[in-house]
Parts: C-alpha cells; structure tokens; sequence
C-alpha cells in the first residue's frame, strides 16, 4: 500500500528539519517545525522530486499552514494524472 501525500510530506519534512516525532496538524506551519528559509526550500524540491511535480513559487506563497500544503500537493499530483 503506498503511502497517502501527507504521511509521504510528514516523512520529508521530519528528515529535513532532524525531528522525528513532528506534531503534524492542519493547522501547523513551517514555523511551528522550526523550519528555516533553506529547510523550506529543500522540502519544496524534495515533494517536486517525489511526485515529479513543479510547484509554483506564485501559488505555494498563498498556502499559510500544513492543511493547505498537503491539499495544494494533493492537486497538483492529481493534476499530473
């Protein structure tokens, strides 16, 4: 069984930010994991590479928490077919 995009995001993240036991909500930000401007980025190219997507510097600016991260990469996977 493969893994849903946010059990599949949540593992990215942990790895990035070296936080194992992330306490992954809807609601939560970058910020609430600690996660700096470069963690941002490779967590952006990790989910591109992943999925083999392209996220859109213009869009992924307007998603402010988790919730709307995963729903936005949900799309985009779909979209991709």
């Amino acid at each position: 069984m493969s893994a849903t995009v946010e059990e599949t995001v949540k593992q990215i993240i942990s790895r990035i930010v070296r936080k194992p036991n992330l306490n992954f909500s809807p609601e939560a930000t970058f910020k609430d994991f600690d996660a700096d401007s470069l963690d941002i980025v490779q967590i952006l190219v990790a989910v591109e590479d992943h999925y083999d997507i392209e996220i859109d510097d213009e869009e992924i600016k307007k998603v402010t928490n988790m919730g709307g991260f995963i729903k936005y990469i949900e799309a985009k996977v779909a979209e991709k077919g």
